[in-house]
């Protein structure tokens, strides 16, 4: 089972990665791909998977949020994530703001998966 979901969330992980780096791309070229059924669906069937998995993993290897200081820092690190991922895509006014927002994203994801790599908090140690 752990496997199965291990592999799950890493799959969903990198989709999600994927698909956001290109939904940037066509949103600084103002892609009317940007405006296709799929793409505004697609992302949140992912991210869902991507949730749904991660909290199975949760059960199964009985670490959680709160508790454990590393799966902590994994949720705060998805939070800024969303944010950032929303200011680089609703919230800016600008392409200098996107930019800000699209790396501030990309550097959480690298902050997180940094701790989901080694299990060790960084902030909070």
């Amino acid at each position: 089972m752990y496997m199965m979901l291990k592999h799950l969330h890493l799959t969903a992980i990198a989709i999600s990665v994927v698909l956001f780096i290109l939904r940037f791309i066509w949103l600084m070229r103002e892609s009317p791909q940007l405006q296709k059924k799929w793409v505004k669906i697609l992302p949140h069937v992912v991210d869902t998977v991507l949730l749904a998995s991660a909290l199975g993993l949760c059960m199964v290897i009985s670490q959680y949020p709160f508790v454990n200081g590393w799966v902590t820092e994994k949720v705060i690190g998805l939070v800024c994530y969303i944010l950032l991922g929303l200011v680089a895509f609703k919230w800016a006014r600008n392409n200098a703001m996107r930019l800000v927002g699209f790396f501030g994203a990309l550097s959480w994801l690298v902050f997180t998966a940094k701790v989901a790599i080694t299990k060790q908090p960084l902030l909070f140690s």
